[in-house]
């Protein structure tokens, strides 16, 4: 089969040419990248990381001016009971706060979002009738995840060069952003909500006079119903005047305070009295529970929130498009100074960052691998058009690989397209394989022998062994395809891009490559004069090219041209050797022009070096590896034979190295994931429950000037209890600081560096304003100090600068993060005991006893330890006086009206004021109830006319109550919050957790009380949910990964032979990850950089993405084996050895023949994996881990090519043997 498509593709090279031209054209209308080819775009969603929250809706009620114990047992618990029946719901979280009820309804993974969304919404409205009370609708959430904000914005007068200004109310901006920015900005396609928050709601409010109502006589319901009755606007059909037709309206709705102040409350002796003889009716704020600050400016904001499964960066262009169109029409005013100052939309967190810095990340690492493909083919064939032939087939199949994405739904983000990157090993070695193959066939070929023949016997000669290869590879990732939950969804896209991007590139190689290659190798001039022509032809277009942006291309091409009519003049005239040599500095000259290339795009050392040191390093490492494996090629014959020599020992020092490696297996740490670095950190303190709105807003706003006082900090913008969404339940004592930190060096608007114009001495230049001068020539421009090293000592300048009295300390933590943590787990941290019971106060007591004892386990971060304060907020208790209420004739609802309408205000009717809408209010002033004395004073008006003091009819009582009730399941529930030391793995720490608490349980010194229980949750939970799936699907893969071997060899002994390279390559996995955690390993200088620092070395513990990395790496370790194998096969085959001579003599020939392309494949694997161990980018911090444990594996898969030779021989010996004693034996 392989056959008969390999010679179709060869004899009909017009189908290979289009399909090429379709697969490149689809490809780059489909690349996430932005590649300017004047191509209709239609590209893969792309977002940062894959959504990996929880499968879960959101149902969130308003019952405004409740405590959370009302909320809670009158709202949250009857809907949490009703929703437990819900199909698919695994489990419902709750969380009832001061006004306001969230549940959140988790559900299995297979279900779909929108079909979860309309049997909640059936569930609702087949509630039954007094389930809740009057007037309280439960609503749906918004269709968006946890990953769903993405662009939060403020709202700040600017003058026409875009300085703020300043002389903007905060209830007028509020408005603005209420009415009009938000509304317009929701139109944008593929947004879910947009939320406010910060500044004043306005709102109408009648304060009572009880004096003047005394006076006059008049009650508070008179009040009220007066208010109430004020504001209505009427329809009254039509009427026909003249034959006309008139649309009749009543006009009654409140435009002004006057027309609140002239309505009637009552009439004495034809006297109307109004609202203004008996209240103060004025604009004000309503009661705020959130609030936002600007480095130390109080603000207005909103939150974009993207629509589910829209693609982020798109939906993030929508709404700037948006924003653009209503620019113009926001309203300006002039300010005292004469200065024109408008409303501007200004964001300060916009995803669209984070998203191209990260792919940026992944494109320069394909582009480095590229490159480093040319470099090795180059030295190690001495081929440039195979080396370009290689790499030009090599982008293809990564085009290939987005059009599968875009239409089997895979996003592109950090960890999807990461899949390409571990890939690409894979993908260059079946071209090496190939190549290399060709060129021997033709170097071999006889003379009559055309060179399609040759190319279509090379490629069908190791075709069946590449596809076995990269059949392995794929099978290796089927138990990511396996993984559930956060793991799955993070990981599962990354199987997805990898089995593409394997398949495209067996597409390539077996369509596509060999009919190109075929016309490469045929490009032969005939004469003497014409090679001249077409390297002159060459060296001129070079030379045209030195004037534009392509001028590496030209002095490429130009050093090619005039090599080659070097290489054309002196064939005639030097010796063979000596042209051979020649040809060792030709391709030596190519390799370097595209290693200085490598050097300047990936500079390792830091762009702190010059260009030329970063050459040389790069040189250097590449020149020492590719020496290495020139000395194992050159020497391989007798290495080979003295292993076979003493096959026993070297046998017995594959087991040793077996045995090391399971043994740091074994010693290694685990966790769930490494945090991707998103360039800012998010700052979660908490004030003690008790805070008053002024004093948290006095903390909020020196929490934000404290923090941009740091140098490094670009812009912080902080908030204090929640936007106006469901999506945000956060109460007023809770922080959230959203400190965006400004990049080592200074980047442009798509996130690469900048050079600025320096003068003799180093200095930097500066224009006549002071600013920086870039210039192509010139030097990066360092922005943070001396000391500041990475993120992490920012972050400690951070916490060093917050810490104020009164606040809990905050683990770091990251935006997107941590609203990832909590959605998934409930709690804002990712380490955490939830304690369940039926008892706030007990199980804040045990909470507090378990708090104390954590600080004492190893690997604890101490001052991270905290518990929740469940019931420490003041509440004031009016205890109705039933007795004293039934002497004056008073009902218990009449009496709590009054209570509610002139303590905490009551919202009697809304304005309609064209688009915009404020509540009408009525209470008694502030001043007259502040403080409990004030509160016995309120009058309540009687049936009988009388007014009674409210302290002769309530007992006015302190107490302390829950902030917040958060419950699962229908249990009441706490959490004790902790974080891990720097150099601890979670689940390390996490068990020495629970010994630890199990130990004082044990012996008395912490009793559990009745009806509590607890567990450990968090990543924790993950990481051994993903360790307990792994443990069966993995076997289940290598068993699957064995047969395709014995289906491929027939032979059960070859097969086990060489999937033995799977288990050397799990030994050098972790022996690398185990000498990374070694202070003395690479602690050494070069060039003025420490090799530990620049390869980021330190602690590596056992996270799901390096599974993820070794598991990419027992694919790749079985292709060498696979192809020495298949030679070892064939040799023995050929030569039918009799003799142990013979049989070493097969065997050493079998390995001979993949030598060179198997150290080819190694060398590009290893090198190409280096700009990723290097890499500082944003999504370095998730390739890194994945691709220690492949780089560790292909430094110690080089033993395979001795590995399998060894126990082949040892293997066929045997054989010999027993054959020879069986011989013997029937002869006796």
């Amino acid at each position: 089969m392989l056959n008969r498509i390999i010679k179709f593709f060869l004899d009909n090279k017009l189908v290979a040419w289009l399909m090429l031209l379709l697969f490149i054209v689809w490809g780059l209308i489909t690349s996430p990248f932005e590649i300017d080819s004047g191509l209709p775009r239609d590209p893969v969603a792309v977002d940062a990381i894959p959504d990996i929250g929880e499968n879960q809706q959101i149902v969130f009620t308003r019952w405004m001016g409740r405590s959370p114990q009302d909320v809670e047992d009158q709202i949250t618990y009857p809907l949490t009971s009703a929703l437990l029946g819900v199909p698919g719901v695994k489990s419902v979280r709750s969380n009832s706060m001061f006004g306001f009820s969230s549940i959140y309804l988790i559900f299995d993974e297979d279900v779909e979002f929108y079909w979860s969304r309309s049997r909640i919404l059936e569930k609702l409205n087949s509630l039954p009738s007094g389930l809740l009370p009057d007037g309280v609708q439960p609503a749906l959430g918004p269709d968006a995840t946890a990953l769903g904000q993405i662009y939060w914005y403020t709202l700040e007068g600017r003058d026409k060069d875009g300085n703020a200004t300043g002389g903007w109310d905060l209830n007028e901006i509020r408005s603005v952003q209420d009415f009009y920015v938000k509304y317009a900005i929701q139109s944008a396609e593929g947004v879910s909500e947009v939320a406010s928050i910060g500044g004043f709601v306005q709102e109408y409010q009648v304060d009572v006079d009880p004096d003047k109502m005394r006076i006059y006589d008049v009650s508070l319901e008179q009040v009220m119903a007066a208010t109430k009755q004020s504001n209505l606007d009427i329809g009254a059909q039509t009427v026909e005047i003249n034959k006309a037709e008139y649309f009749v309206r009543g006009l009654g709705y409140v435009k002004s305070l006057e027309d609140i102040e002239s309505s009637v409350v009552k009439m004495i002796d034809n006297v109307p009295i109004r609202i203004k003889d008996v209240a103060n009716v004025h604009l004000g704020p309503a009661t705020r529970r959130g609030i936002l600050d600007k480095s130390g400016a109080p603000a207005v904001g909103g939150v974009v929130v993207a629509r589910y499964g829209a693609n982020p960066i798109e939906v993030i262009n929508n709404v700037k498009e948006k924003i653009d169109q209503l620019s113009t029409g926001l309203p300006t005013k002039t300010l005292a100074d004469g200065t024109v100052s408008q409303l501007t939309v200004v964001p300060f967190y916009d995803r669209t960052n984070l998203i191209k810095e990260t792919i940026g990340t992944l494109e320069e690492a394909l582009s480095l691998e590229i490159l480093i493909t040319i470099i090795v083919v180059l030295l190690m064939l001495l081929h440039l058009k195979s080396s370009l032939l290689i790499s030009a087939t090599l982008p293809v199949a990564v085009l290939m690989c987005f059009i599968a994405m875009r239409y089997f739904g895979v996003d592109a983000n950090i960890v999807a397209l990461s899949g390409i990157a571990i890939a690409v090993g894979t993908m260059v070695d079946m071209g090496i394989v190939m190549t290399e193959s060709m060129i021997l066939k033709i170097k071999e070929a006889p003379t009559t022998q055309s060179i399609k023949t040759s190319v279509y016997l090379a490629t069908t000669e190791v075709a069946s062994a590449v596809v076995t290869a990269v059949a392995t590879t794929i099978v290796s990732f089927l138990p990511v395809f396996t993984m559930q939950a956060a793991e799955g969804k993070l990981f599962r896209p990354l199987a997805f891009t990898k089995s593409f991007a394997l398949i495209a590139s067996i597409m390539v190689a077996i369509m596509i490559l060999p009919p190109l290659a075929e016309q490469l190798f045929k490009l032969k001039s005939k004469g003497k004069i014409a090679p001249y022509i077409t390297n002159g032809i060459l060296s001129v277009f070079s030379i045209i090219l030195l004037f534009t942006a392509y001028s590496f291309f030209g002095i490429f091409g130009l050093i090619v041209g005039i090599t080659g009519m070097l290489t054309l003049k002196l064939k005639d005239t030097k010796s063979e050797s000596w042209l051979i040599r020649f040809e060792y500095f030709k391709n030596i000259l190519y390799a370097a022009i595209v290693a200085w290339l490598l050097a300047t795009i990936w500079m390792p050392l830091g762009v702190n070096k010059s260009n030329f040191t970063n050459f040389i390093f790069v040189a250097l490492i590449i020149g020492m590896l590719i020496g290495f494996f020139y000395v194992v090629i050159h020497f391989y014959e007798k290495i080979l034979r003295f292993l076979i020599k003493i096959k026993y020992v070297f046998v017995g020092l594959i087991c040793l190295l077996l045995f090391s490696g399971y043994q740091i297996f074994s010693k290694t740490g685990q966790e769930f994931m490494p945090s991707l670095n998103e360039g800012s950190f998010l700052l979660m303190p908490t004030s003690m429950p008790h805070t008053g709105m002024q004093m948290n807003e006095s903390n909020l706003r020196l929490l934000d000037m404290s923090v941009t006082a740091i140098p490094e900090v670009d812009m912080v913008v902080g908030k204090a209890g929640r936007v106006e969404s469901s999506l945000d339940p956060a109460p007023m004592s809770m922080y959230e600081n959203i400190i965006l930190y400004k990049p080592e060096y200074k980047v442009d608007d798509d996130g690469r560096r900048i050079r600025y114009l320096v003068n003799k001495e180093g200095e930097y230049e500066k224009d006549s304003t002071g600013n920086l001068i870039p210039h192509e020539n010139g030097k990066y421009f360092r922005q943070w100090r001396d000391h500041i090293q990475s993120p992490d000592d920012i972050w400690d300048e951070i916490v060093a600068a917050t810490k104020l009295p009164g606040l809990t300390s905050a683990p770091k933590l990251q935006p997107i993060e941590t609203r990832l943590v909590m959605l998934q787990t409930g709690m804002r941290a990712p380490m955490g005991v939830k304690i369940q019971g039926g008892d706030l106060k007990t199980i804040e007591a045990f909470g507090k006893e378990i708090e104390k004892y954590l600080k004492e386990v190893e690997g604890v971060k101490i001052e991270a330890v905290f518990a929740d304060r469940i019931v420490g907020k003041p509440y004031l208790m009016l205890d109705i006086k039933r007795d004293e209420i039934a002497k004056h004739g008073l009902s218990i609802v009449s009496v709590q009206n009054q209570i509610q309408t002139a303590i905490g205000g009551m919202v009697m009717t809304s304005t309609v004021e064209g688009r915009e809408r404020y509540n009408i209010r009525v209470r008694y002033p502030l001043e007259l109830r502040d403080n409990p004395d004030k509160i016995k004073n309120i009058l309540i008006n009687s049936p009988a006319g009388n007014e009674v003091p409210l302290g002769d009819l309530v007992e006015i009582k302190y107490e302390q109550g829950p902030q917040a009730i958060k419950s699962e399941d229908g249990f009441l529930i706490g959490f004790v919050l902790f974080d891990k030391l720097d150099g601890f793995a979670e689940v390390d720490v996490v068990q020495n957790a629970q010994k630890l608490i199990t130990e004082k349980i044990e012996t008395g010194e912490l009793v559990v009380p009745k009806g509590i229980t607890y567990r450990f949750a968090g990543n924790y939970e993950q990481q051994l949910r993903a360790n307990e799936r792994l443990s069966l699907v993995v076997p289940i893969a290598l068993v699957l990964i064995l047969l395709i071997l014995y289906f491929h060899f027939k032979s059960i002994m070859t097969s086990l032979f060489v999937f033995s390279g799977v288990f050397v390559a799990f030994s050098g996995g972790f022996i690398m990850i185990w000498l990374y955690g070694q202070e003395w390993f690479m602690n050494f200088d070069v060039f003025g950089t420490n090799m530990r620092d620049l390869f980021q070395m330190g602690t590596i513990n056992l996270s799901v993405a390096v599974w993820v990395g070794f598991l990419a790496l027992f694919g790749i370790a079985t292709d060498d084996g696979v192809l020495v194998g298949t030679f070892l096969k064939d040799s023995f085959k050929k030569n039918k050895p009799k003799t142990k001579k013979e049989i070493r003599d097969a065997v050493v020939e079998g390995g001979l023949r993949r030598v060179k392309p198997a150290m080819m494949t190694t060398a590009t694997t290893i090198l190409a994996l280096l700009p990723v161990l290097t890499s500082t980018g944003k999504g370095a911090d998730i390739m890194l881990p994945m691709a220690i444990p492949s780089f560790g594996g292909m430094v110690l898969n080089v033993v395979t090519m001795f590995t399998v030779p060894v126990l082949y021989c040892l293997w066929q010996e045997w054989r010999l043997d027993i054959k020879k004693l069986k011989t013997q034996s029937d002869e006796k």
